[in-house]
């Protein structure tokens, strides 16, 4: 007998490779708006761009700025650093999310392993904190969308992970029980410490280390062959470098 029956994924840099995607989008989105020759390189620009995007989506996540306030500083606070100031922000992200909807990059085994996970009766869902106009369109255009049930995203439900109240949704959406549900995704502080705090299992992608462990978890898995961790009294957390490993662990 199975112990899971719905899995709930998330969607960027666990099945969709938003590194590569989106950085092909931004080169996109800077060449078309014709603000590329202001810069001294593409390279320079995102560079700059990542780590305050990454901070600004920190805040978003934790609920200390608007949606609003982060499309428009992780533009104008960019290209500030290059001198460039007066451009539609609002414009030069929707443009920037067209772009990234037509980003296909997978991480590599990703359909197969849906398909085998589809195939032996799985229930499979999305809980997502990107941006509504963008995910649909992805999953859609990347040939993700026939896998899942469902796809919740934070902006609909209005608030993001790791708040409790969005694993509660999708939970109750999908009738969906705890000690017969995971969570599978690659970010420590938004997939993994929320489905712990809601009190369901978790699998951490790892990608080969390219997505990050706190120093005291490292430190507790003493090797890269111990399959799991019991964090809390409640929950099993396993470890995963490529998403085909799921079929070992499911």
């Amino acid at each position: 007998m199975r112990k899971y029956d719905h899995l709930f994924f998330d969607l960027d840099n666990t099945l969709w490779d938003f590194d590569t995607n989106s950085k092909l989008a931004m080169f996109e989105t800077l060449k078309q708006s014709e603000v590329l020759r202001r810069l001294p390189s593409f390279e320079q620009f995102f560079e700059i761009y990542e780590p305050i995007n990454q901070t600004l989506w920190d805040e978003y996540h934790a609920k200390r700025i608007t949606k609003q306030a982060l499309i428009v500083e992780r533009f104008s606070q960019s290209f500030q650093y290059f001198g460039i100031s007066g451009l539609n922000w609002a414009e030069l992200n929707s443009l920037y999310l067209t772009n990234m909807a037509f980003q296909t990059r997978l991480f590599p085994g990703t359909i197969e392993t849906l398909t085998s996970l589809k195939l032996k009766g799985y229930k499979m869902h999305i809980i997502t904190n990107g941006f509504i106009e963008v995910q649909h369109d992805k999953l859609k255009n990347c040939g993700l969308d026939g896998f899942f049930s469902k796809v919740f995203i934070s902006e609909e439900i209005q608030t993001t992970k790791p708040h409790r109240q969005i694993f509660e949704h999708a939970l109750k959406s999908t009738n969906a029980r705890k000690n017969k549900s995971i969570m599978i995704g690659d970010s420590w502080e938004t997939d993994i410490v929320g489905a712990q705090n809601f009190g369901i299992d978790q699998i951490v992608f790892l990608n080969h280390g390219s997505n990050r462990l706190p120093v005291d978890i490292k430190s507790i898995r003493t090797t890269p062959t111990n399959s799991f961790l019991e964090l809390s009294p409640r929950t099993k957390t396993w470890f995963i470098d490529e998403l085909k490993d799921l079929i070992a662990i499911l």
